[in-house]
């Protein structure tokens, strides 16, 4: 299933994924630090969404209080939370 997250607190405006018998694929974020951000979708891609939630949630970036790996790892969570 197809999931699109409008992020907050990051440059980031909003990510969107896959999420396909728990595996997370085609992660890709509008916005934010592209070179880095295109590392992370890459990283992430093929794993168990679960897992990538568990390693990228409390991330933070410089003083704020999230950042665009923390933001993936909330999306993650309310996709598979939709899932049930």
């Amino acid at each position: 299933m197809n999931f699109n997250y409008k992020t907050t607190g990051t440059c980031s405006q909003q990510i969107n994924f896959t999420i396909e018998d728990g595996i997370i694929s085609n992660v890709e974020f509008i916005g934010g630090c592209n070179g880095n951000l295109k590392g992370i979708s890459r990283l992430v891609e093929g794993k168990p969404a679960a897992e990538v939630q568990q390693l990228l949630a409390g991330t933070t970036c410089g003083l704020k209080g999230t950042s665009c790996p923390d933001q993936l790892a909330t999306a993650i969570g309310q996709a598979l939370a939709y899932k049930g």
